[in-house]
């Protein structure tokens, strides 16, 4: 047992990325961090006023989200060890968060029986859930990122369609508080562990229960699939169960003496269990290549010693339908990034206030340093992987005495990493494998030009100056010197000419007709460049879009979007953002309406340029989709957009 808090823990939660680094929430109204098997706090995150209630890391372990007991969240930046959003909406405590799988959106339930979507980079609340009538205790979304499951101690589960922002379905059967939810990694499969000692399987395509596991121990607070899909673990009162749902059984059952576990990770097929008491925390790792987790029934040590029930011969089960991610390019999703420090923090006085409010206390520099820090630099190498704890002493003698013969998947399945009192395990920190230097290959011109760059693309300064005197050619004379320098600037004159003019036509027809029109005579101009400009002004004034004008400018933005250069996707990418919040509910409305009776001009003329707008946007769809995996600013952009376009689907 270490002590990880002044006064008591009230939650705690395993980054599931590398199985080390540790969160854990206090009534001191502290958020600290850990890492497994070091003695030391790398991080003490402060700033809420009431108990911490629940605690989340994203993916990548780069940010943390802490709901309070006051009903405020708190959102940090591990990398740049400060406050990065405060939101306020829910009027009790805060039961349950998760990360969007890409990062840029938190979901959080409360005691107010409310599920708000938060948009962590703008500050705002994106979507409000209402359905359940008591505490929502669980939140999970989807792999794909397209659905959000819900548990509640109403004895349900909720799920929610993100893009539609209603309710898919809803799952009763249980008889008791609902504590926990999880998504299969690959199939349409849902998982849910109950107080009433049941865990239950759904099958998200038919939306009705596949299996029903009894006769838990206790309620069941953690569950987690294995990674590959093939079982699922359950955190039980001093044991690790390991389940097959068709049909429902057991195939192993490992004695475990953490009590009532709270979260669970698996990192280099070992599971780490963590479990609280007081302010304490214990730590625990099971050793899952001697687990079964295929095969026959197990045997339950906990509950009675008589012979397993021979289960029927029962044929491999369909496959269910998969996930379908978008393809990334990069080996985890991509955090939320701003340009600048201005960025990173909204310009009112109330953030202001939160940032003096917040502090992120570095405990330990040097952990933290070689934790987080890294991250900030481009590595050249391939990245580090951690290391599995080491076995406990007795197994090490267990396995030399017992290496002429396989050893029973039950026998010294589990090792506490070494902990000291004081103190809360810390992350096991690998040094990087040196670094190895080559020549640097030929700088090749970039496939995407981006929008502020410190030199020009394309251009030689050799072009630009006098050619290095040879001994046997003649001296420069200054009329060629000057040609030289003067080189291309006759065409980028012509260029630009050509651009204001065709501006200066623009801004004519503005001021004598309406926006639809100096669209349209951009575009007739045929010049790219022309419609970002404009595109940049009406952007500004959401006011000033209209049905008519999305028809002519959904294919310019489909253009936009295969540019070269990042400042014309940039234009496109928030075009179509706003196309699509303004617009998409009207055209799906107006597509699926009946026919009406008689004759409607206006509404026959509104159905066609819906008609038109549906099979551009479905057009530009397929492009969104391809370049979702993208890394930085534009793939972040992208995969908002594949989300706000998934209703098409």
């Amino acid at each position: 047992e270490i002590v990880a808090h002044a006064s008591n823990v009230s939650s705690l939660v395993l980054g599931k990325a590398s199985g080390r680094l540790l969160a854990t929430g206090g009534d001191d109204c502290r958020v600290n961090l850990w890492s497994i098997n070091k003695p030391n706090c790398i991080m003490s995150l402060t700033g809420h006023t009431s108990p911490v209630e629940s605690v989340r890391l994203n993916t990548p372990e780069e940010l943390i989200v802490a709901g309070s007991q006051s009903g405020s969240i708190r959102v940090w930046d591990l990398e740049a060890a400060k406050i990065l959003r405060t939101l306020m909406g829910h009027k009790a405590n805060i039961c349950s968060l998760d990360f969007h799988p890409y990062g840029e959106f938190v979901a959080s339930g409360s005691q107010d029986t409310n599920i708000k979507l938060w948009d962590i980079r703008r500050k705002g609340c994106v979507f409000r859930y209402r359905g359940h009538s008591q505490a929502v205790r669980c939140l999970r979304f989807s792999p794909d990122g397209k659905w959000l499951a819900s548990a509640a101690d109403d004895h349900t589960v909720k799920l929610w369609d993100l893009t539609a922002g209603k309710m898919m379905s809803e799952f009763p059967g249980h008889t008791g508080p609902v504590n926990v939810v999880e998504f299969h990694p690959n199939e349409y499969l849902l998982a849910s562990g109950s107080s009433d000692r049941t865990i239950r399987f759904w099958d998200l395509e038919k939306f009705q229960v596949v299996s029903c596991i009894e006769g838990e121990p206790g309620p069941v607070r953690s569950i987690l699939f294995n990674p590959d899909g093939c079982c699922l673990y359950s955190g039980c009162q001093d044991s690790l169960r390991v389940y097959g749902w068709e049909p429902e059984r057991c195939f192993d059952v490992v004695l475990v003496h953490w009590g009532k576990v709270a979260d669970l990770a698996i990192c280099n097929d070992q599971l780490i269990g963590v479990a609280f008491s007081q302010s304490n925390v214990s730590s625990y790792v099971v050793d899952l290549t001697r687990v079964t987790r295929t095969g026959t029934v197990a045997r339950d040590p906990v509950q009675d010693s008589r012979p397993p029930a021979q289960q029927p011969p029962h044929p491999s089960a369909p496959l269910r339908r998969i996930y379908e991610r978008p393809s990334t390019a990069c080996s985890k999703p991509q955090r939320v990034k701003q340009n600048s420090e201005s960025e990173r923090r909204s310009p009112s006085s109330e953030d202001d206030r939160d940032e003096r409010e917040s502090r992120a206390e570095i405990q330990n520099a040097e952990d933290y340093n070689e934790i987080f820090q890294p991250k900030n630099s481009i590595s050249r190498t391939p990245p580090r992987r951690s290391e599995p704890f080491p076995a406990p002493p007795e197994d090490d003698m267990a396995t030399a005495k017992e290496a002429a013969k396989p050893s029973p998947a039950t026998d010294a399945q589990f090792s506490v990493p070494n902990v000291c009192p004081g103190g809360a395990g810390t992350l096991e920190v690998l040094s990087r494998p040196p670094v190895i230097t080559s020549t640097p290959a030929p700088k090749a011109e970039p496939a995407i030009f981006p929008a502020t760059r410190n030199e020009p693309i394309g251009l030689k300064a050799s072009n630009f100056l006098p050619a290095v005197k040879i001994p046997q050619q003649a001296e420069l004379v200054d009329e060629d010197a000057m040609s030289q320098i003067r080189k291309g600037h006759d065409t980028m004159c012509v260029v630009l000419t050509s651009r204001h003019k065709n501006l200066d036509t623009v801004r004519g027809v503005w001021t004598t007709g309406d926006i639809k029109t100096s669209v349209d005579s951009a575009v007739a101009i045929n010049d790219l460049s022309v419609v970002v400009d404009l595109l940049n002004i009406v952007n500004q004034k959401a006011s000033l879009w209209k049905l008519d004008l999305c028809t002519t400018v959904l294919p310019q933005i489909e253009k936009l979007l295969q540019s070269k250069y990042e400042s014309y996707v940039q234009t496109g990418c928030t075009s179509l953002k706003l196309i699509l919040q303004r617009f998409l509910p009207l055209i799906t409305d107006i597509l699926a309406a009946p026919p009406s009776v008689g004759v409607d001009i206006s509404r026959e003329e509104r159905l066609h340029k819906c008609r038109l707008c549906y099979k551009q946007l479905k057009s530009i769809s397929s492009l969104v989709k391809s370049k979702s995996g993208l890394s930085g600013r534009h793939g972040s952009a992208f995969r908002e957009l594949h989300l706000l376009m998934a209703s098409l689907d």
